[in-house]
């Protein structure tokens, strides 16, 4: 990382440093743990945290006079707030008192703090990851909420291309500015050019964007170990403070760096997950086309941030370490570039039988990162109730005119996404010919490629299926169940029949086979 320059009086912050690290500056015992990065170091202290922003100026940053880090604290106090406010508690600062010796919170200020409570390590979402305990219903939360953001974020009225553009050539300089050898120059050519030329095609819809209201002051830093749990919740904290250009941006490029996180650590199922959360919550269909150009523009900041760091490791295996996730991110950033093909895959069968289990495991493994768009009849009834998909409806939600109103929504949402160039998976029951009809023509309308499934599974697999849900946007029943299974699905055309009484992965390999080269397969029930 480029060295910083400009620093004030760094006797004077090392004098800082060495109070902080000091538990009786607390009034306390014990161990003072501390946490250092290239512009802060966070000293954790019994259920406290207190942030020292670095005296240090790089190019995208200064830190380097008082009241710089001042004003810095309280940009960061206020911008977090907006995500954390229980963790982000207050600004203080280290004062130095009459007799010469240094305070917490008293005398004459000398640097300035950002106080928060503190949380244990292994609430951090990286660490969760790490371990594989991301579980789904914490990875809807964490969509819910990062659309939630997004909604009450600041309105920047502001370029769409252009500042696409800047990040694209600042990421080419930084590469540019490493040592050689560093990064296989070749292979930054290759992601420079493909980029440009994406970019170019992108320009109208980056813009078109930016006039309709998508570019607004987001995270800018929204990555794993930058979200933890908090009282059970997950939460965003450390966003990027001291640049408001930089954490500027259209929602999806901020939603980006997070798909990119999660999908370069080979979650692809999970970053499937949040990516079609966020997108039923925000009713995301425009902006999907330049989806791959986001994920890769932050692969390849991750990758020079990676190189500059590896530069600074005196120790010859955190150098490696760092330069091979450098060259990793790299390789990543020109593979997300990959532009998906639109087709349409309907998952049909009786209320049980598992489709929106296959839907959400077969969405990664269609199109490119993160996967194929999953539009789910049970979460479109929700949403047209104006409920929370969890939200159980009454049964006098289910009327034949409820009905035709979500396959309504369904087909046509589809029809935008394929529009848009993305691949889609419909989840819904299809038990009519008529319903399967209507999915069929949105595909023949798109031209594309269209794969109808139906799963099939005794009675009494579905009916233990629908008895054992909780926290499902299903409200099916076994009373559900007995009136579909008598109803005459009629003939099923093209659509192919998969048993799906079996194992989850076994149902899984069966459809797969099926689309990728229309192999039948047959799977025994369990």
């Amino acid at each position: 990382m480029t060295q910083p320059v400009d620093i004030e009086q760094p006797d004077r912050q090392g004098e800082v440093v060495a109070f902080l690290s000091n538990s009786a500056s607390y009034g306390c015992t014990g161990l003072v743990e501390r946490i250092e990065t290239h512009a802060a170091i966070v000293f954790l202290v019994a259920d406290r945290a207190y942030k020292l922003k670095r005296a240090v100026r790089y190019p995208y940053l200064d830190f380097s006079t008082a009241s710089k880090r001042k004003e810095a604290c309280e940009t960061e106090l206020a911008l977090n707030r907006r995500t954390a406010p229980d963790l982000y508690l207050e600004t203080s600062f280290v004062g130095r008192g009459p007799d010469g010796r240094l305070a917490l919170g008293k005398g004459e200020p000398v640097d300035w703090l950002i106080v928060m409570r503190r949380f244990a390590s292994d609430c951090l979402m990286d660490t969760m990851a790490k371990r594989g305990s991301l579980d789904p219903a914490m990875l809807r939360q964490l969509a819910d909420a990062i659309a939630r953001f997004h909604d009450l974020a600041e309105i920047v009225a502001d370029e769409g291309s252009s500042r696409v553009a800047r990040v694209i050539e600042g990421n080419r300089a930084s590469m540019l500015a490493l040592s050689p050898g560093t990064l296989d120059a070749g292979l930054c050519e290759v992601l420079f050019d493909e980029s440009r030329v994406l970019l170019e095609r992108l320009s109208p819809l980056l813009d078109r964007r930016a006039a309709e209201g998508f570019v607004r002051r987001c995270h800018g830093d929204m990555h794993l170990a930058n979200i933890c749990i908090w009282q059970g919740k997950p939460t965003l904290f450390d966003c990027l403070e001291f640049d408001a250009d930089l954490a500027t941006s259209d929602v999806l490029y901020d939603l980006a760096f997070l798909l990119m996180d999660i999908w370069q650590r080979g979650l692809q199922k999970e970053a499937s997950l949040v990516f079609n959360r966020y997108c039923d919550r925000r009713g995301e269909v425009s902006g999907l086309a330049a989806l791959p150009l986001f994920l890769s523009m932050r692969a390849a900041v991750r990758s020079h941030v990676e190189a500059s760091a590896a530069a600074g490791q005196a120790d010859r295996w955190a150098r490696e370490a760092k330069l091979t996730r450098a060259r990793d991110y790299l390789a990543g950033a020109i593979a997300l570039l990959k532009q998906p093909v639109p087709r349409l895959i309907a998952v049909g069968g009786i209320s049980g039988s598992g489709k929106s289990t296959l839907a959400a495991n077969l969405a990664p493994h269609i199109g490119a990162a993160p996967g194929a768009r999953w539009l789910r009849t049970d979460v479109l009834r929700k949403q047209l109730a104006g409920v929370d998909p969890e939200t159980p409806l009454p049964n006098s939600a289910y009327t034949t005119a409820a009905h035709e109103a979500v396959y309504s929504a369904l087909t046509a949402r589809a029809g935008e996404t394929l529009r848009a160039g993305w691949p889609v998976i419909v989840d819904a029951v299809f038990d009519l010919p008529e319903t399967r009809n209507r999915v069929e023509a949105i595909a023949a309308e798109m031209g594309v490629p269209f794969t109808g499934l139906w799963l099939e599974a005794s009675r009494e697999i579905l009916l233990a299926r629908v008895r054992s849900r909780t926290g499902d946007a299903s409200d099916a029943g076994p009373q559900i169940v007995d009136k579909q299974l008598e109803r005459d699905i009629g003939s099923l055309g093209s659509w192919h029949v998969v048993e799906s009484g079996g194992s989850v992965a076994g149902t899984l390999d069966c459809a797969r086979a099926f689309i990728q080269d229309g192999r039948r397969c047959e799977l025994r029930r369990r």
